[in-house]
């Protein structure tokens, strides 16, 4: 009932079909357009005014335009060896050596751990800046079952972890090691560490509260005054249901203001909270599925979409998602 045309050629002239038809070529319109206003804003980005780190505490809060079209997150970008594309992921590595630079960790002699690291730049970027790091994934039986080996959110050695482009192999091997760690049961020997950190992995824990448990977990790994930076996936509407319980689970504000709440308790200090969305053009255009070729087939290459596909939110599941990033330094320091 759905083919475009019937067996022999002609116009699929059924209601539904009629109906229906034109949805891809809706997605496909709202896409292209967003992608271009991507690269077109970024092309057009002003000279940046600093050209070195910048003392900004960033507090805990939600990715914006206004983030990484700043001074700060460029120079981070520059320092990864990655081009400024409004892009939540590149947000998310440029929020967190912001705050790992603001807590003094950017430094020789500093150790640092990575959870669900996989192949982000992270470790050789701090290894490059002697700063030692242990990075951990998934056990290999849990992997599978998460879905992250098929996303290139996992990696199962050292070596497939090492971006040459930001240091070489030998300091990379001295500074960096690597183990499995379930994020759900933090091994005890893992600790004294100066810093911690996870990018968007959270969210794959199971459910809303295995992340935020997570989350209070990871503060024991580290030294008293130690800074422990994440980031998640995040429904922005504060009301109404979300996703729980499930392979990606999305946190909404109340999850946040709880946490933080619980955390303060104990002792912790959290970077303030922030949960403006933005308002400006790439805060408002929404990406919508499918992630891949498989719109129209041929078409999206034709018209040259596949490449630049940059977003800072997204429709998962039929909810507005963005990253948010959270900054909590232990207390006893």
């Amino acid at each position: 009932m759905l083919r475009l045309v019937d067996p022999q050629s002609r116009p699929n002239m059924t209601v539904l079909n009629e109906r229906l038809r034109d949805i891809d070529l809706i997605s496909l319109n709202i896409k292209a357009n967003g992608y271009r206003l991507a690269r077109l804003l970024a092309e057009t980005l002003p000279p940046a005014t600093h050209d070195g780190p910048q003392d900004i505490q960033p507090g805990s809060k939600l990715c914006t335009q206004e983030d990484i079209a700043s001074d700060w997150s460029r120079y981070w970008s520059s320092e990864l060896k990655l081009p400024v594309v409004f892009h939540r992921k590149l947000w998310e590595y440029t929020y967190l050596l912001q705050a790992l630079h603001a807590s003094g960790n950017i430094a020789p002699g500093r150790v640092g751990l990575g959870f669900g690291c996989g192949l982000e730049p992270i470790a050789s970027y701090l290894a490059s800046r002697e700063v030692k790091a242990t990075i951990t994934d998934l056990p290999p039986e849990h992997q599978r079952v998460a879905g992250w080996a098929s996303s290139n959110e996992y990696v199962e050695t050292l070596e497939k972890a090492h971006v040459a482009d930001l240091v070489d192999r030998e300091q990379f091997i001295r500074m960096v090691s690597h183990r499995h760690v379930d994020m759900n049961a933090i091994p005890d020997d893992l600790s004294g560490f100066d810093f911690c950190w996870s990018v968007c992995a959270l969210e794959h824990l199971g459910s809303i509260q295995q992340g935020l448990d997570f989350i209070e977990a990871s503060l024991r790994t580290l030294l008293p005054g130690g800074t422990a930076v994440h980031t998640t996936e995040f429904n922005i509407n504060p009301e109404g249901p979300t996703i729980d319980n499930w392979m990606t689970v999305l946190f909404q504000r109340k999850h946040i203001e709880g946490l933080v709440q619980k955390l303060e308790s104990q002792g912790h200090t959290v970077a303030p909270l922030d949960f403006s969305a933005g308002s400006q053009p790439m805060d408002q255009f929404i990406d919508i599925p499918p992630w891949n070729d498989d719109l129209l087939g041929p078409v999206m290459g034709q018209l040259d979409m596949r490449r630049n596909a940059n977003h800072l939110k997204l429709s998962v599941d039929g909810f507005v998602v963005t990253c948010f990033a959270i900054t909590i330094t232990k207390g006893g320091g």
